[in-house]
């Protein structure tokens, strides 16, 4: 009698990046190349969509810092539970537009409320779910800021030494963790950003 062979799992893609950096773009070139779920955080299931608009909607200025860092994993918490970890298992890889580092890097530096706390946070949240690799867009702050133009989301509009703090986290976690995560050039046009992804992925994971 046969035995049929387990599914593959699938491969688990991030992007991190200030605001700005152009994430989204490469998320969606990516995700259409390997044919894989493309999604983002927070959001990516209705549930942490609804979160997402509040912890974003700039009517809230008096949202608390540990009331977007639980949000924030809140909605992450659904993420993975009901998309991420559901397609990974079937053998899709996903390409994700932030995780867990966005929060380490938000919320535990630039809100001040430690990366180590935040951390511990999302190993709940996520039961430990990590990255196959997580692509860091390195993109100058200032040049950054600008693409984003005047409509800001509750977040962008926190200011300049914020974005610097988070820029400055991701660079702190890619160091750590060298095996984990890529660092690409951000600057650049979005062919030449795109052409340094599918090359640090193709040596990385062979896709």
């Amino acid at each position: 009698m046969s035995v049929e062979s387990p599914t593959p799992r699938g491969t688990f893609i991030v992007f991190e990046g200030g605001d700005g950096s152009g994430k989204s773009t490469q998320v969606e070139r990516l995700a259409s190349r390997l044919h894989a779920l493309r999604t983002r955080e927070p959001g990516g299931t209705p549930i942490s969509d609804q979160i997402r608009a509040l912890v974003l909607d700039p009517a809230h200025p008096e949202l608390s810092n540990r009331t977007e860092a639980l949000l924030m994993a809140a909605a992450r918490a659904q993420h993975v539970d009901e998309r991420i970890e559901p397609a990974l298992a079937s053998g899709t890889t996903v390409v994700c537009d932030r995780y867990v580092a966005s929060s380490l890097a938000y919320q535990g530096v630039g809100r001040g409320l430690g990366v180590e706390v935040v951390r511990e946070l999302n190993q709940f949240a996520t039961s430990g779910l990590v990255p196959d690799l997580t692509i860091f867009l390195d993109a100058d702050p200032a040049a950054a800021r600008d693409r984003l133009g005047e409509s800001l989301d509750r977040i962008e509009d926190a200011g300049a030494e914020l974005g610097e703090r988070v820029v400055d986290t991701y660079r702190m976690l890619a160091s750590a963790e060298p095996d984990r995560w890529v660092v690409i050039d951000a600057n650049g046009t979005i062919d030449e950003v795109a052409a340094r992804v599918d090359a640090a992925i193709a040596e990385r994971l062979g896709l």
